[in-house]
């Protein structure tokens, strides 16, 4: 790797080659993977999203953004205070996503249905939090999609009791092509910059999205998709599509 590919142009060139690799490699996952989402939303499921850290980035683009599905739920980490009661200084813990039994919380609370899918998102796949989320789900009958980096979770160890990585509990996984680590351009004298999984894993819950559309459209069922609530009448209609989950996805009332 030369320093002069360390640059815009640099990242810019070689994680479109990535991607335009991704959009034909992925193409066969993306089609089960969509199978599942089209799945839940037929069963009135909800589609429950999961990540820490910066996957916290791909749960956004899952749960209640513009263009996206209505039934979809996110879950995160400050659930704990936000709807479980603990004191907010608990997510002060840099080892909290490594402690037994946050993950079983967190479902607690948020009271998933057995037709609920499961999107759990990680690049490593190996946080205890993430694997005992997918062990927790599995125990309860859902289903599970998985987007993580299968380039770095078989390159370390399971961090998990159970010797299980996310990949291990998934029924379907996406792979966002990061590499080991996620940066993409190595420096001079070791080391990288430049993360990759987020532009990958946009890209694949896109794809995933687009192609779940499509079964349903195929089959005469209109998708429940939300508008932009900044053009008119946007955030109306919104409301209108959320009754039907109302008291199972965070933005609406019980």
């Amino acid at each position: 790797m030369s320093a002069e590919s360390v640059s815009a142009q640099g990242f810019a060139q070689q994680s479109l080659a990535v991607l335009q690799q991704l959009t034909r490699s992925a193409r066969d996952d993306v089609a089960r993977a969509a199978g599942l989402i089209a799945d839940c939303v037929r069963a009135d499921g909800v589609i429950q999203a999961f990540g820490t850290g910066h996957s916290q980035a791909m749960v956004l683009e899952v749960a209640g953004r513009a263009g996206g599905l209505v039934p979809t739920n996110r879950i995160q980490i400050a659930d704990l205070v936000l709807y479980g009661g603990d004191d907010p200084g608990v997510l002060d813990d840099p080892l909290l996503e490594r402690s037994p039994g946050v993950a079983a919380r967190l479902y607690d609370l948020a009271a998933p249905r057995p037709e609920d899918l499961f999107v759990i998102v990680s690049n490593s796949g190996v946080n205890n939090v993430i694997v005992e989320m997918a062990l927790h789900a599995k125990e309860h009958g859902h289903k599970i999609l998985a987007l993580t980096s299968l380039t770095h979770t078989r390159a370390v160890p399971a961090g998990h009791a159970s010797g299980k990585k996310l990949v291990d509990l998934a029924d379907v996984v996406l792979d966002n092509a990061a590499p080991r680590g996620d940066a993409l351009l190595e420096l001079p004298g070791g080391g990288a910059v430049c993360a990759l999984s987020t532009l990958t894993g946009v890209m694949l819950v896109q794809m995933a999205v687009a192609e779940a559309t499509a079964q349903m459209l195929a089959a005469g069922e209109r998708p429940p998709v939300y508008v932009s609530a900044n053009v008119p009448g946007g955030f109306e209609g919104n409301l209108e599509l959320e009754k039907r989950y109302a008291g199972r996805i965070r933005r609406t009332a019980s």
